[in-house]
């Protein structure tokens, strides 16, 4: 029986919009690939950089859309964002949480307490929240300058959406870099706790990393040293990898996630 993509590796690092679906739709043919893939016993670790959305949530949308998980098999960047203050700070330490109740309970869940005032703060946790307003950042201002710790869930820019891009994490994360005058540490794509950790977990030696975005997906693979999949299913072209430099570049690219299941 001839080698395929998936036996190469013990592990399946996936990212999720653009990858897997498409907002409320799956992309054809994916659920179908990662039910076949995990057949070989390989581990499934769905990667997201989204903290908005608890990942209970995350997962059920997942099943919503036919594919087979549960909550252990969803990693996001509000977990890995809650593990480096917890890896940082004592316990029952005071955290300013800029983003949704689903952030607020991960920095819970890690033996921290969450607030929204930077009284007391030690450090800022940054997500995503389509209601974080001019108090909320001036709040994180304060803490920030007055030596809080400062971890960034991810620094996207933009955030796709039905109307099309809009202003995601980073461009909030921007602000507040232009008023402390400090950068933060970040825990999604590319910077690489998050692909760390989701490894980290599965035991895995030889992960390969798959997403559709060369800027996030692909270089945090490079950055975490790791192998990956270029699926030509969502933002970036074949074109756009070839261009960059040979160590910048995806290992594989394939039209969908039903390369795994032969040599690209």
């Amino acid at each position: 029986m001839s080698e395929t993509l998936v036996d190469r590796y013990d592990a399946l690092l996936i990212d999720l919009d653009g990858t897997v679906y498409r907002g409320p739709v799956a992309v054809p043919g994916a659920a179908e690939a990662i039910a076949e893939a995990r057949k070989t016993g390989v581990g499934i670790r769905y990667v997201t950089n989204n903290a908005s959305r608890s990942p209970q949530a995350v997962a059920d949308h997942l099943v919503e859309l036919g594919f087979d998980t549960s909550v252990d098999e969803v990693s996001t960047s509000s977990q890995a964002g809650a593990a480096m203050l917890a890896e940082r700070l004592p316990k029952r330490s005071t955290v300013l949480v800029l983003g949704t109740k689903a952030l607020e309970a991960e920095v819970f869940k890690r033996g921290l307490i969450p607030t929204d005032t930077a009284d007391g703060a030690v450090a800022v946790l940054q997500g995503l929240s389509m209601d974080l307003g001019w108090r909320e950042l001036a709040e994180a201002t304060v803490a920030i300058r007055n030596g809080a710790l400062w971890v960034a869930c991810n620094v996207d820019a933009t955030l796709p959406t039905e109307r099309g891009l809009l202003p995601g994490n980073g461009s909030l994360v921007a602000a507040l870099r232009a008023a402390t005058d400090q950068e933060p540490l970040v825990a999604g794509k590319p910077a690489t706790p998050l692909l760390q950790q989701a490894a980290k977990d599965l035991g895995a030696q030889r992960p390969l990393v798959i997403g559709d975005r060369l800027d996030t997906d692909i270089l945090g693979a490079v950055n975490a040293g790791m192998d990956s999949l270029l699926v030509l299913t969502g933002v970036s072209t074949a074109e756009e990898a070839q261009a960059l430099p040979d160590e910048q570049r995806p290992t594989y690219v394939g039209a969908d996630l039903s390369v795994l299941h032969r040599l690209p």
